[in-house]
């Protein structure tokens, strides 16, 4: 009887321990993920110790998060979701914005990258929250990727795609785009666009 209780006193601080881990992630996907895993141990915990007020709380939090993972994994790849506005490589916000996150820029890039007056610059919002930006030099009818970058929140969702859905870089005589090359956290190949490994970078023939 003593080793039981002593289980579910182990379950009961693993569900807390992992209801304070989800509140520390700063992607919006995995802390709703982590959030939800937390709150079926503690429902489970709280029914079989018979805590019905917390009970019932877990199990509010955890239709709750159910409800936002299938909100935020339906807005995955929707274009009405996200807009990508073209901006000028020297525009005033942009370089801001470049300079606020160079720190964690540089965890992505093994070359430091340096955007320079001509280079085509795309940024990617949701509403009115810059989510990520993508920097493209042009070299002949190749566009090598300077930057592609995705802030913290919105890591899951990989939102640089509409970028290479949206803004027709054919159309503007690119042949093909060459990504850094050994890139950390590359995501090309899962967006089903036709980027394909090529040595140490990721090539989409347009």
């Amino acid at each position: 009887m003593e080793s039981s209780n002593t289980w579910l006193e182990l379950v009961g601080w693993a569900g807390s321990a992992l209801l304070i881990v989800s509140l520390l992630q700063a992607r919006v996907l995995r802390f709703r993920v982590l959030n939800l895993a937390a709150c079926l141990v503690l429902v489970a915990y709280n029914g079989v110790v018979g805590v019905w007020p917390m009970f019932g709380m877990n199990v509010v939090l955890c239709l709750i998060n159910v409800w936002f993972i299938w909100r935020l994994a339906g807005t995955r790849h929707d274009e009405s979701t996200y807009a990508v506005l073209e901006v000028p490589a020297t525009d005033a916000y942009l370089q801001h914005f470049l300079r606020v996150h160079a720190g964690d820029i540089a965890k992505f890039h093994p070359v430091d990258p340096v955007v320079q007056p001509g280079d085509l610059a795309f940024q990617v919002l949701k509403g009115d929250e810059t989510v990520g930006v993508v920097v493209i030099r042009r070299d002949g009818d190749v566009g090598q990727v300077v930057v592609d970058y995705v802030t913290p929140r919105f890591r899951d969702f990989a939102p640089g795609e509409f970028v290479w859905r949206t803004t027709r870089l054919h159309e503007r005589g690119f042949r093909k785009v060459v990504t850094p090359a050994d890139m950390v956290g590359a995501y090309y190949d899962r967006l089903g666009l036709g980027f394909r490994r090529e040595d140490r970078s990721f090539v989409l023939d347009l």
